[in-house]
């Protein structure tokens, strides 16, 4: 990112930051509490310091330019760094915070326990708003480059920089529809792996834990299908002769379908969640006080009274 010396300034770099998660003046001028015409001026001083338009019309709405898409990690890593500057061991007045988090994680983390998360947020921090991102594909350093602020699932980064929390172990159930032929009789390894089989994957595997141990008894499975999401998989699930696998802490949406979990009849390994963030973060209080809230959802939702949650989202194939 080239800024001439005369322009740099950490306001700039602020407003920017804002512009390009908003794509609009207006959103970045409420979020900043400022008028749109200062907001304007503020964006032309990005614009000459940068020598890019940095956001274009493109029909209604204004989109970033290839530029500003570059440099857009990187801004937030200076931000946040400079927060954490500001910030370090003090105090966050949460009903005065005004923030956006953008947590990183599959969409099933927001449909069990988006509401109780969401309430809470409302009572101590209502300026604080939440935004969950899809895991892509293909993984990407989400957290070092800003993009992310806080990774929240099955943390398997091996990236020395990133600091890692262990929240609980979850364990897979298979899950049908009523009425399935499965559920006639006792569902023994053989039976189990006879079926047709859906998997949930963000990267579209169809392999993975169940297909090892299946392999140590001498069977295997036929995989019909790979999807990225559980919700997507349970309402396949819910038409068709496909077996899936979802767990114990996601039941909360498997129970209002009126599908049908089971026991998997052979050992599986247990499935270890948790949180994942920069180090940038350990002395900001407000980031502080977002990876509580996860921490104590992990101790409240546990539908055993233990150490789990019903938090996370389970990956069936990786």
């Amino acid at each position: 990112m080239r800024v001439t010396q005369s322009a740099l300034d950490l306001n700039l770099l602020v407003a920017l930051d804002v512009l390009l998660d908003e794509c609009s003046v207006s959103g970045a001028a409420a979020r900043l509490h400022l008028s749109e015409p200062a907001m304007s001026r503020t964006l032309g001083r990005i614009r000459r310091a940068l020598g890019d338009p940095v956001l274009v019309r493109a029909g209604r709405a204004m989109v970033p330019t290839p530029h500003a898409l570059a440099i857009h990690g990187e801004v937030r890593a200076v931000v946040e760094r400079a927060r954490g500057v500001f910030l370090s061991g003090g105090k966050v007045d949460l009903r005065a915070l005004s923030r956006t988090f953008t947590v990183l994680a599959q969409d099933t983390l927001a449909a069990v326990s988006g509401p109780a998360l969401f309430a809470r947020i409302a009572r101590e921090a209502p300026g604080v708003r939440l935004r969950f991102l899809m895991e892509s594909h293909v993984d990407g350093p989400f957290l070092r480059e800003g993009a992310a602020d806080l990774e929240v699932g099955v943390i398997d980064t091996r990236s020395p920089e990133v600091r890692r929390e262990h929240l609980y172990e979850d364990r897979m159930l298979g899950v049908v529809r009523p009425g399935h032929p499965l559920l006639d009789g006792e569902i023994t390894p053989a039976r189990f792996a006879a079926a047709d089989h859906l998997t949930v994957s963000r990267r579209g595997r169809t392999k993975g834990p169940v297909d090892a141990a299946l392999a140590e008894l001498g069977l295997a499975r036929r995989v019909v299908a790979s999807v990225g999401t559980l919700p997507s998989s349970l309402f396949i699930l819910l038409s068709s002769d496909l077996v899936g696998l979802t767990s114990l802490r996601t039941r909360p949406l498997t129970e209002p379908l009126g599908l049908r979990t089971f026991e998997i009849p052979f050992p599986l390994p247990p499935l270890a969640f948790g949180m994942a963030w920069h180090p940038r973060h350990d002395a900001d209080p407000a980031h502080a006080w977002l990876r509580q809230c996860f921490r104590d959802l992990a101790r409240e939702e546990a539908p055993d009274g233990g150490g789990g949650n019903s938090l996370f989202p389970v990956a069936t194939g990786g």
